[in-house]
């Protein structure tokens, strides 16, 4: 949404809302989203990079922004009506990526969110990303140390990086760019194992840009403190990524692995590039390597012809697997897929049924994992202060703490777990002075506007004054 200042009679002001639509279901149905009232653009993900240019063009130029928070103080508003500019183009025409670090509201001051990935070359059959995001597209390497460098500058000490598909990071560019930094982040002091094995590269001279290698390049060119990454594809979890990120105390113990479910004749109908034996293999693997590490799932139930016995598969193989938390989605038909136009649609009562009974098992899970970190001494990155009592943080295996006292965001701490609380939903931490703070010398990082586009290459985190506009301009749909 975007605040306008206009003259009024008596120099009143008046403030004029006009919204912009971006994202997924811009992308996907323009003008359905063009037809509401009082939207002013819709703006597809093929030119989301310039929603700023667009929300500021035009009749608007010479007009002043006001803040959103002015806005929500129940300031005078003309009424605005359009019939709603569309501006969507060929998503799969575009081949760079545009992307700046997000950061979520809650925790926009310790963990900023950096996408190095998106779109996805894949093409399940429940899924219309392929076709609102585009091909799989890579952050160059330089970029995205280039952005790591900046938001360490800033003062931020964790970074999670990010993409819709992140282990096909690097797949689409020339080997021959960022050569002498790519050998450099390939040339580290794990042992990878049996030349031959199918999982090693270490064999291959050529060094190619893939996720391991774009990981340890972090570590190696950069000073960030802790860098976590995100949902990583069953098949992307090579033995190189899972070496690196339990070799390195610099990388969050944290495995997100995307299941969706544990039937195979499921995962056929989904079109999904793995069976049940694969997955199982790749989850015992992290696990043997990181004993205390966080590991988490997608799971959809009521898949369209999903049975009572493919279910009990899911349920049976959910059960078996250290599983820390679960992210269970209920399936729901996405226009234009092959799943939804399948004739055995599952009713929807059940499905809730299903998805009930993996909540429940996930919450028993969770519940174990959280007890067991009692008497552990755990890393974790203050958040924001709470109440007098307790700040709240996160632990470096992804759970949610309460530490006694008023502690700065953005602290480093090494602290005893001493109890859980609140119905098993939050550890609670010893005092701080009997475990350590590691190093509080950064404080709470540069107040930075939030980016959510970048400007073109070679601008770093971008103008701010493009930063705001495109922060308090848009509505991301996506």
């Amino acid at each position: 949404m975007l605040g306008l200042r206009s003259g009024g009679r008596g120099g009143r002001i008046r403030v004029a809302e006009l919204i912009l639509v971006t994202g997924c279901y811009a992308q996907r149905a323009p003008q359905e989203l063009a037809s509401l009232p009082g939207v002013s653009w819709v703006v597809g993900n093929s030119h989301k990079h310039l929603a700023a240019e667009i929300a500021t063009s035009g009749n608007l130029s010479n007009r002043q922004f006001v803040p959103l928070t002015q806005l929500s103080a129940g300031l005078p508003s003309n009424d605005i009506h359009t019939t709603g500019d569309v501006i969507v183009g060929d998503i799969f025409a575009h081949t760079e990526l545009l992307a700046a670090p997000v950061f979520e509201a809650a925790n926009e001051r310790t963990r900023p969110n950096l996408k190095v990935q998106d779109g996805c070359n894949n093409r399940c059959s429940f899924c219309v990303i392929p076709y609102v995001r585009g091909r799989s597209r890579s952050l160059p390497l330089e970029r995205v140390l280039g952005e790591v460098r900046s938001l360490v500058s800033a003062g931020y000490r964790e970074v999670v990086i990010s993409g819709i598909n992140l282990g096909r990071w690097g797949r689409d560019l020339n080997p021959g760019v960022g050569q002498t930094l790519l050998s450099a982040a390939f040339d580290v002091d794990f042992d990878f194992g049996d030349p031959t094995d199918s999982d090693s590269k270490a064999a291959d001279k050529s060094v190619r840009p893939t996720l391991p290698v774009l990981v340890r390049a972090i570590l190696d060119e950069t000073s960030i403190e802790k860098l976590r990454i995100s949902s990583v594809e069953p098949m992307d979890w090579s033995a190189e990524l899972i070496r690196i990120m339990a070799g390195s105390p610099r990388i969050a113990k944290h495995a997100h692995v995307p299941l969706q479910s544990g039937s195979d004749a499921v995962l056929r109908r989904m079109h999904r590039k793995y069976r049940p034996w694969h997955y199982r293999e790749k989850i015992t693997k992290i696990r043997k390597a990181m004993p205390n590490a966080a590991i988490g799932a997608d799971v959809m139930v009521g898949f369209p012809g999903e049975t009572e016995a493919e279910f009990a598969e899911t349920r049976r193989m959910i059960e078996e697997l250290p599983f820390t938390y679960l992210h269970v989605f209920t399936y729901s038909a996405r226009p234009g897929t092959l799943a939804a136009e399948h004739a055995n649609q599952v009713p929807v009562g059940v499905a809730k049924d299903r998805n009930q009974v993996l909540r429940d098992i996930a919450t028993t899970k969770r519940a174990r994992f959280m007890q067991a970190q009692v008497g552990m001494v755990l890393e974790l990155i203050t958040l924001r202060t709470g109440d007098e009592d307790f700040t709240e943080a996160l632990t470096d295996n992804y759970l949610k703490i309460k530490i006694p006292g008023r502690w700065q965001a953005n602290q480093w701490m090494a602290v005893e777990v001493v109890r859980v609380e609140d119905g098993g939903n939050s550890l609670i931490g010893a005092q701080p002075e009997n475990g350590q703070v590691l190093d509080d010398s950064f404080g709470a990082p540069e107040m930075v506007t939030q980016p959510i586009l970048m400007e073109p290459l070679g601008k770093g985190l971008g103008s701010p004054i493009r930063m705001a506009a495109c922060s308090e301009a848009t509505f991301d749909s996506g």
